[in-house]
């Protein structure tokens, strides 16, 4: 018997019919590695996401059955190395898998990112063998899910602020403090979380679901990525064992050292965002009629199609060839900054357009359009807000910090 999902689904889903743009041929920058790997990832949203995440999405329901099915396509660290499970692929491979993960729902994607970038990243890069060999391969698989904890109910753009705390105690740390707007927590088998010590410096410990003390109260009420899971990390007098700190790495430097990677692959996930919303308008532009024509065929729907045709362009570029500094290990802070402010306001931008090109119908789950619009509206905010990235930028340029 279908599950009520698939039931909906097949009562009101339309076929996926989705058509990525390349005005500039940029698919032949792109090898036959990454065309493959779109290819089945792209195959993979059309068959296990599209039919579903509009009803996932109404019912602010998150399928946890979909965390293994992104272990096996291979969506969880792809660029850790296959040792661990990871898929130790390139930037370039990464950024697709991000791109068309969001092309179907940026929470989606920000269940795969996180699981990525925030979780796999730092455990490889900060952790140690025991570490590596312990977690990564669950976490690429599936087995298990983790999240990141950064944010505070009082520190958001100021993390350095956070008052999360361990506390020595001979055999153990002990572990207090709060995590708020954190994605994947309530399903969350282990988070890797930043705290301060006695000494004030910024660690990075590895927590488990079950140790005492130990909570992830799920947030609710979200008009945004519904269906995505986001809770809250509480930590009351945890146990936490001293094997499991990170110690390859310490200061904000490190948690920021995963941002870079996180906001890399929203650069190009927002852009798959974009994409699908384009896709979807100018679809409608030629089928929707009146005054005895389709809507594309009078001059404002077209200055519409033809500056969102644009800006993909050009985002699709700036994602290249940002991936290729990141392949070379060249792509600074500012760089990741300047993509992943520029893309996500651009999508945004573009969501809102095709909205208005979907006139009424654009405010319905009908079309993937006020999804994507709400949605984004996080996006802009998290891994640094629109305006702290004009902020990095500005202290690119003048090396002057305006934010502290």
């Amino acid at each position: 018997m279908a599950a009520p999902a698939e039931v909906t689904a097949k009562k009101s889903l339309k076929q996926d019919r989705y058509e990525a743009p390349d005005f500039y041929c940029i698919d032949d920058l792109l090898t036959e590695e990454h065309k493959l790997i779109r290819s089945s990832i792209r195959e993979f949203v059309k068959k296990e996401i599209s039919p579903y995440i509009e009803d996932w999405a109404q019912r602010a329901h998150f399928p946890y059955e979909i965390v293994r099915k992104f272990g096996e396509i291979g969506a969880f660290g792809p660029t850790v190395p296959q040792q661990y499970g990871g898929g130790g692929l390139d930037y370039i491979s990464y950024g697709i898998l991000m791109q068309e993960i969001e092309r179907g729902d940026s929470g989606m994607r920000s269940t795969a990112s996180v699981q990525g970038s925030l979780v796999m990243y730092p455990i490889y890069k900060f952790g140690n063998e025991a570490q590596r060999k312990k977690y990564l391969p669950k976490l690429a698989s599936g087995e298990w899910l983790g999240c990141f904890g950064l944010t505070e109910p009082d520190h958001g753009s100021n993390p350095s602020g956070m008052v999360t705390n361990f506390k020595d105690m001979g055999d153990h740390y002990l572990l207090n403090g709060a995590k708020m707007w954190i994605s994947n927590s309530p399903k969350a088998d282990v988070a890797v979380v930043w705290a301060k010590n006695e000494a004030g410096r910024i660690h990075g410990l590895i927590v488990e679901r079950g140790m005492a003390g130990f909570s992830t109260p799920e947030t609710h009420g979200k008009w945004s990525l519904r269906a995505s899971a986001t809770g809250e990390l509480v930590f009351h007098d945890v146990k936490v064992p001293k094997e499991n700190l990170l110690p390859g790495k310490n200061g904000l430097g490190a948690p920021m050292m995963c941002l870079d990677s996180a906001r890399y692959g929203i650069a190009w996930g927002a852009i798959g965002a974009a994409m699908d919303c384009y896709d979807s308008a100018k679809r409608y532009a030629t089928e929707r009629i009146q005054f005895g024509k389709p809507i594309g065929s009078f001059q404002l729907v077209q200055k519409k199609l033809a500056e969102m045709l644009t800006e993909i362009t050009k985002a699709q570029l700036l994602n290249w060839r940002l991936g290729m500094m990141m392949n070379e290990g060249k792509a600074s802070t500012a760089q990741i900054s300047l993509a992943k402010r520029n893309n996500v306001h651009v999508a945004l931008e573009i969501a809102r357009e095709a909205r208005q090109i979907h006139g009424g119908m654009g405010i319905t789950g009908e079309y993937p359009i006020m999804r994507h619009m709400m949605n984004l509206e996080s996006v802009i905010t998290y891994e640094g807000t629109h305006d702290i990235h004009l902020l990095i930028l500005g202290n690119e340029i003048t090396g002057i910090p305006a934010f502290v």
